[in-house]
């Protein structure tokens, strides 16, 4: 059986597998990547890239639907469903495309397309031995596992024999579903429902607990659930399904544990969205002894190094924030720790979003997070209704929320609902990099009319 000798091999090619093989091949190390389905991971081939195209497409029919605000006439709206899915595929392979070029007759690093699997070590101990189809062998000094999750479906009775749609098929669907419900009312499953209910599908958003994105404060999931529902998607709280059946004509029966409202909903399709699962089980991770948790969540330090020396998790694998750009900041920590000066570490600050229109960006803690931790806190809003350049373009929905250490002035944590409020939130974001008091944002001067003004208003206290 053949044997190849490397420095480091990487095992996925996500957004951090990738510019790492690059990086560290730069640096004179043997590389060899490997990767089993497609370059690019969650985010290129059925996340961040299709999915924010395709919610471009619904945005732009959902202003077309509104023009007698602005004052147009558009008489009638009409949805190319597979046109929309086409756009966001070939959007997608465009940037899958212009990945594998950086491969293309490289033999360094060497890109295996093939299924990876550890199985134990070499007979001096020297090496990990990493197994690809079955049949080729080969040896490496270190490991970086970057293989990503899936889906997490819900044990729920009857799952098996619907055809579901969840995060990793969407792509792939091209009828419009007439009526969906979506099971999970956090990130994905929110972002989806207003994409389908743009595109003209009715939509039930099936949650467990209370409120959707629980995550974030009440105040916050209040005013988006309002926001939603003015688009006319239905919520169902505090629901739980037991099972689910497929009719004879392909609909879907949920059934619930629920004694409060009607016990079986309907739909035409079935969106899951109920979580992620680490696609670590089938890796051999058992072979050189490197620990997970119960849901596949490999077990790192702050330098995302695992239990076993040598061996390093990056990406959604690693457990906390799953996110593209924490999986390419996990790149450039590994690349510190291999070949740099190790200063690089997870002790950092990590924004985030979420694409429903307004959009949410968040940064730091939230209110209920830092009452808890610390003595005072200055929490204050300012609603995007009173910000000129909202008006102006249509968009008022929605508010700012800044919290702010009373001791320090420092900026605690921020959450802005707002019509780009993934862009708005960098402000803090930086802000908070540079550790600077938020009276540096409150005393300066941003351009009118502009929404980065509400970012600014959102901190003056005392007014």
């Amino acid at each position: 059986m053949k044997k190849t000798i490397y420095d480091v091999i990487i095992i996925g090619g996500g957004q951090a597998g990738i510019p790492l093989a690059h990086s560290l091949a730069g640096a004179k190390k043997k590389v060899a990547l490997i990767e089993r389905q497609q370059l690019g991971g969650s985010c290129v081939n059925f996340g961040c890239t299709p999915t924010k195209a395709a919610i471009a497409s619904a945005r732009v029919a959902h202003l077309a639907r509104r023009g007698n605000e602005f004052g147009l006439k558009i008489p009638k709206v009409e949805v190319d469903f597979p046109a929309v899915l086409k756009r966001a595929r070939d959007i997608a392979k465009e940037s899958r495309d212009g990945l594998e070029k950086g491969f293309a007759d490289s033999a360094n690093p060497k890109l295996f397309m093939a299924q990876a699997r550890l199985v134990g070590r070499s007979e001096d101990d020297k090496y990990f031995r990493i197994q690809i189809d079955n049949e080729e062998i080969l040896e490496t000094k270190e490991i970086v596992l970057n293989t990503g999750t899936r889906t997490l479906i819900p044990k729920l009775e009857g799952i098996e024999t619907v055809k579901f749609i969840d995060a990793g098929n969407w792509l792939r669907m091209d009828e419009l579903p007439k009526h969906i419900a979506i099971l999970g009312g956090s990130y994905i499953g929110l972002e989806m429902a207003q994409f389908y209910r743009r595109m003209g599908s009715r939509v039930t958003v099936i949650e467990t607990s209370e409120r959707i994105a629980v995550r974030e404060d009440a105040d916050i999931t209040a005013a988006l659930q309002k926001i939603l529902e003015t688009e006319k998607i239905e919520f169902r709280l505090k629901a739980k399904v037991v099972s689910v059946k497929k009719q004879k004509d392909d609909k879907v029966v949920l059934h619930f544990d629920d004694a409060n409202k009607p016990k079986t909903l309907t739909a035409s399709h079935l969106f899951v969205a109920t979580g992620r699962k680490a696609n670590t089980d089938d890796l051999g991770l058992e072979s050189v002894g490197v620990e997970t948790d119960e849901r596949g969540i490999v077990k790192v330090d702050e330098t995302l190094e695992t239990n076993v020396k040598g061996i390093w998790a990056a990406g959604d694998i690693r457990g906390g924030f799953q996110f593209t750009h924490t999986a390419w900041d996990d790149y450039r920590i590994i690349e510190s720790q291999m070949t740099g000066d190790k200063k690089r570490t997870t002790d950092r600050i990590v924004p985030y979003a979420m694409f429903t229109d307004p959009e949410l960006g968040r940064v730091g803690l939230t209110e209920k997070e830092a009452r808890e931790k610390y003595k005072k806190v200055i929490v204050n809003k300012f609603e995007m209704k009173k910000n000129g350049k909202a008006r102006e373009i249509g968009e008022p929905a929605g508010f700012i929320k800044v919290i702010i250490d009373a001791k320090t002035e420092k900026f605690l944590g921020a959450a802005v609902l707002a019509d780009e409020g993934a862009e708005l939130v960098h402000e803090y974001v930086d802000l908070m990099n540079a550790d600077a008091k938020y009276t540096v944002l409150r005393d300066s001067v941003h351009i009118h009319p502009t929404l980065a003004e509400a970012v600014q208003s959102a901190t003056k206290i005392d007014e």
